[in-house]
Parts: C-alpha cells; sequence; structure tokens
C-alpha cells in the first residue's frame, strides 16, 4: 500500500522503516502536519498516516477522499483530532494503536511528581548558578501520602503498580473499575472524594465530550491547597484559564502538564527564535510551581517501536481484509 506519513520527525521514519522491513508498503515521508492546506500531498496514495496533533477535520476528510485515500492510521491512541462521522460518511477508515508501553506514561508521571515535590527542576538551575541554598526546596515522603488516579486503564493501572512500591494510599475514579488495581489495595471512590482526599492527583483519561474540561474552577476548588495535579494525558481535561486563576491565588504546591489544550501551534517545532503570543501557555511557565513538559510521557524506544509495529500491522490488516481491534469506522 501507498503511505504518506504527516508530521514525520525522523525517529518517526527511523522506527516506521523498520517495522516495514518485509513488508511491500511504499512509505514516504512528509515533515508537514495534515491541515486543510496540506492535504493536497496526500494525492496519489491510498493511505496516511497520522499523529496526534494533526487536524483530521471535515474538511479535510472531504479532501483525503476526492483523491481516493481509503485509510487513515493514526500512530498515536487517542483520536479526538478525527472527525469521526464524517469519516464514515466518505467511507474511510479510521485505525489507531490503542495500547503500548504503559510504562513510558506511567514512569514519567512519576518523574514528574518527584520533580515537583521535591523541586528536582528548581535545584539544577541553581546549583549551575552557584547557589547551593535550601531554602525553597523542602519536599515531603512520598511515603503514606494519597494519590488520587483519574482514570485506571493500563496506563493509570501501571501507576498504580508503581506507586504502590512508595507505599502510598491509592484512591482511584473510573467508570470501569479495573480488577487489577483493586488487587493492588486501590480504592474506588467518586471524583469530588479523590479530589478533597488526595495529595497528588493524576490524569489518564481520554478527551471525550464527558471529559472535556473535568478539571475546571468547581473541581479544582475540591482540591487541597497543598496538592500536586498532573497531566499526561489530554491537554483539554484541564480548563487553562481557570488552572491559572488557581495559581494566582497561591493554590496547589505544584502543577506537571505534559500537555496542553492548545498545544497543536506550539509543541514538536522549534520556537527558540519566535516569539510565543499564546498569553495562557506563557503565563502558565512562569510559575514557579509549575513544570511543562513538550508531550514527551511517551517517548521512550520501547514505545516508539511497538507504535511503529501496530501502525505497519494496522495496514497489513486493512489491506487483507482482516479484522481488528484498532479500527475505530
Amino acid at each position: 500500500m501507498k503511505v504518506l506519513v504527516y508530521s514525520a520527525n525522523q525517529y518517526t521514519r527511523d522506527m516506521l522503516d523498520k517495522a516495514n522491513k518485509g513488508c511491500d508498503h511504499q512509505i514516504n515521508y512528509s515533515d508537514a502536519p495534515l491541515t486543510e492546506l496540506t492535504a493536497i500531498l496526500a494525492q496519489g496514495y491510498c493511505s496516511v498516516c497520522c499523529f496526534v496533533d494533526d487536524d483530521i477535520n471535515a474538511e479535510v476528510l472531504r479532501q483525503l477522499a476526492s483523491f481516493g485515500v481509503q485509510l487513515i492510521v493514526l500512530r498515536c491512541t487517542g483520536f479526538n483530532n478525527v472527525d469521526i462521522a464524517e469519516a464514515e460518511k466518505n467511507r474511510i477508515t479510521v485505525m489507531r494503536v490503542a495500547s503500548y508501553s504503559p510504562y513510558s506514561v506511567a514512569e514519567f508521571t512519576v518523574a514528574m511528581m518527584l520533580t515537583l515535590n521535591r523541586k528536582l527542576h528548581r535545584s539544577y538551575n541553581r546549583v549551575k548558578e552557584g547557589n547551593f541554598l535550601l531554602d525553597g526546596l523542602l519536599g515531603f515522603d512520598m511515603h503514606g501520602k494519597t494519590v488520587g488516579i483519574v482514570g485506571t486503564g493500563k496506563i493509570g493501572a501501571t501507576l498504580a503498580r508503581i506507586l504502590s512500591g512508595f507505599q502510598c494510599k491509592l484512591l482511584a475514579y473510573d467508570i470501569v473499575e479495573s480488577a487489577h488495581c483493586q488487587q493492588l489495595g486501590v480504592k474506588y471512590v467518586p471524583l469530588k472524594e479523590l479530589l478533597q482526599k488526595s495529595n497528588i492527583v493524576s490524569l489518564h483519561l481520554p478527551l471525550t465530550p464527558d471529559t472535556f474540561h473535568l478539571i475546571n474552577s468547581d473541581t479544582l476548588g475540591l482540591m487541597q491547597d497543598s496538592a500536586i495535579l498532573i497531566n499526561t494525558s489530554r491537554g483539554a481535561l484541564v480548563d487553562t484559564e481557570d488552572l491559572i486563576a488557581v495559581l494566582k491565588q497561591r493554590r496547589l504546591a505544584g502543577v506537571g502538564l505534559d500537555v496542553y489544550e492548545e498545544e497543536s501551534e506550539l509543541y514538536y517545532h522549534d520556537l527558540r527564535d519566535q516569539i510565543i503570543d499564546d498569553d495562557n501557555f506563557s503565563r502558565l511557565v512562569s510559575f514557579p510551581n509549575v513544570l511543562v513538559t513538550g508531550h514527551q510521557a511517551f517517548f521512550t524506544r520501547e514505545a516508539l517501536e511497538e507504535i511503529a509495529d501496530a501502525t505497519i500491522q494496522n495496514i497489513n490488516d486493512y489491506e487483507a481484509g482482516h479484522e481488528n481491534s484498532n479500527t475505530i469506522t
């Protein structure tokens, strides 16, 4: 099958080329993201391969269909950037990578917790400047603290297993309770109770109409002033303006964000020589107790290999007409 890969970084090319060895797919790459302006690049292709920030809206899908594109393969789990109804209308099959190394995101989440708690980012910068004072760097023992895990799919459950090694008290909220988490001693409670009782709250939910801005002024108001909030899932789970308002009130001890609801214009680009005119983002990174990273929680060698292998397998299965649980439409 002839495939055009959008938003193709060098590591994406390397991993897909490796996974494609032994297969007959003709894979070409473009650095450009998929948008209404770049959809025309897909002329002559049967399939396009996309990432989290590619904009696969109704107009893009209509263009792709007119070019003869039959398959969209996503190199990610989430598909909130795809107009699924329009894809079905245009008879375009959409496939994703339903799961890959849950350890990559879960371990990164713990790294964020520890960094914010023990002020490692601030200490690192101080020492480089020759400042060895400990003032303002006081943290707390993770042992015995309560961590609330919002969403206990594979990543949330893996996080629970890691945190059980710290002997944390674990609370969870999800519409489906994980038997694995229950075996670890995780206690499922309503979201309100989780937010009120947790020293650390970590988000691990997909972005849906029901979870959009789940963390807002009301839910933030339930959290302890000394709590830490971590989001390594989808940016729009958190209402950024409401979060900024809470931070300006000197509430929350720390916030770790690997994702941001308006990240598509920022992330995976080198903007060092440009002015970032997103005022909310600029305000967020100005807080000393906020740690922002560029959607890198998934970024391990193992995860990339699993994503590439699953992507090629999706193409293989579609071409062969085989059923595949990764199929969305």
